[in-house]
């Protein structure tokens, strides 16, 4: 199975777990975020990501420059509830 097809077997099995009120409000959020335009802003598959400092675990702020210069980052973005 391609990943492409995993993907979508896991976006069927989701629209089984929420309700269709839940899954309204997504797809309206959604959409008014791409009529906003905001995809002509989205960063580009390759492109480097702004520089950026969050703090880590003990309070202290880590630059994503100083990760960088220590080699490949990953970065993931959550959204869901909390």
């Amino acid at each position: 199975m391609s990943l492409e097809e995993k993907l979508a077997a896991i976006r069927e099995m989701a629209k089984t777990r929420m309700p269709p009120e839940v899954r309204a409000v997504m797809h309206k959020s959604t959409e008014d975020l791409r009529a906003s335009g905001i995809m002509s802003r989205v960063a580009k598959v390759g492109a480097a990501a702004p520089d950026f400092a969050l703090p880590n675990v003990a309070g202290r702020p880590v630059r994503l420059a100083t990760l960088r210069a220590l080699g490949p980052v990953v970065l993931s973005f959550y959204r869901g509830r909390w």
